[in-house]
C-alpha cells in the first residue's frame, strides 16, 4: 500500500438516494455526483481512491486532506449534488421531481437519505476489503450491471485494472 497517511484515515462513505428510488440510473445523474468529485479533488479537500455509482446508492474511498472537516465536505457534496438534480428535473421531468418533495422545514425536496454512512479504514487489510466490495458491486445479482468489474463504466475498477482514469478524479492506492 503505497502513500496512503492511515493517521488521517481514508474513508468508506455511502450514501442512498431517498427512499431507495432508482434515480441513478440515468448517467446525467451519474455525471453530477462525477462532477462534484472532480471539483473537491481539484481543489485538493479530497482524495478518491476508488467508487462506484449504483442505481440508487453511492460508494467512495476518499480521504478528506488536512485542513478540510469531514462534516463539511460531506455536506458540501451532498448539498452540491442534490441541488443539481433538482435543477436537472427541473429542467427534463417535473413530475418526477414531485416524488422528491418532503414536508421538512429546512427543505422543499430530498434527494439523499439522512445520515449517510462514513467509516474510518484503519488498516490496509480493510480497506482493501473495501475496495473489492465496491468494485464487485456492479455485479451483484440483483444489479448485473456488468459481467466484470472493469466493464461498469461508473466505477474506479477500470482505473485499477489499466491506470487509465476517463473522470481525472482518481489516485492508486
Amino acid at each position: 500500500m503505497a502513500d496512503i497517511n492511515f493517521d488521517l484515515h481514508p474513508q468508506f462513505f455511502t450514501a442512498t438516494i431517498l427512499e431507495w428510488k432508482h434515480l441513478l440510473k440515468n448517467d446525467d445523474f451519474k455525471d453530477i455526483i462525477i462532477k462534484s468529485l472532480q471539483f473537491l479533488t481539484n481543489e485538493k479537500s479530497v482524495v478518491v481512491y476508488a467508487f462506484v455509482i449504483m442505481p440508487n446508492h453511492i460508494h467512495l474511498i476518499w480521504q478528506i486532506q488536512d485542513g478540510f472537516k469531514q462534516d463539511k465536505i460531506q455536506l458540501r457534496f451532498l448539498r452540491f449534488t442534490a441541488q443539481q438534480m433538482k435543477f436537472k428535473l427541473l429542467e427534463t421531468d417535473k413530475l418526477k421531481l414531485e416524488q422528491y418533495r418532503v414536508n421538512a422545514k429546512d427543505r422543499e425536496y430530498q434527494f439523499w437519505e439522512r445520515n449517510a454512512l462514513s467509516i474510518d479504514l484503519w488498516s490496509p487489510d480493510v480497506f482493501m476489503q473495501k475496495l473489492e466490495y465496491i468494485h464487485h458491486n456492479p455485479l451483484q445479482e440483483k444489479w448485473h450491471l456488468a459481467e466484470f468489474p472493469e466493464d461498469y463504466k461508473y466505477s474506479s475498477a477500470k482505473f485499477y485494472e489499466t491506470g487509465y482514469d476517463k473522470f481525472g478524479i482518481l489516485t492508486s492506492y
